[in-house]
């Protein structure tokens, strides 16, 4: 069976899985980022949710409590990544 790898998508759960099932076959401990880089990480989807009217507040209370961690608006804005900053790789 030939598969075209194009054609392949994973989730981000699934991707997030797939890491810390490596991680765990090293012995290597779950990998964690900083609030800079999490909100780095989000910042396309920040983006979205600005065009559509929602304040940084809004969006840290939704980043906390699907964390739950604590996020702050001063903490969304701060290292909130303009589209120019933000890594090549982008999900379909």
């Amino acid at each position: 069976m030939v598969v075209d790898d194009a054609e392949v998508v994973f989730t981000v759960d699934q991707v997030a899985e797939a890491n810390t099932a490596l991680r765990t076959a090293l012995g290597r401990p779950p990998e964690n980022f900083t609030m800079a880089q999490f909100i780095a990480m989000v910042s396309d989807e920040i983006d979205q949710l600005r065009g559509k009217g929602w304040g940084d507040a809004e969006i840290a209370s939704l980043l906390a409590e699907s964390t739950g961690s604590i996020v702050t608006a001063d903490s969304v804005s701060l290292h909130y990544a303009p589209v120019e900053l933000r890594g090549a790789a982008r999900p379909t």
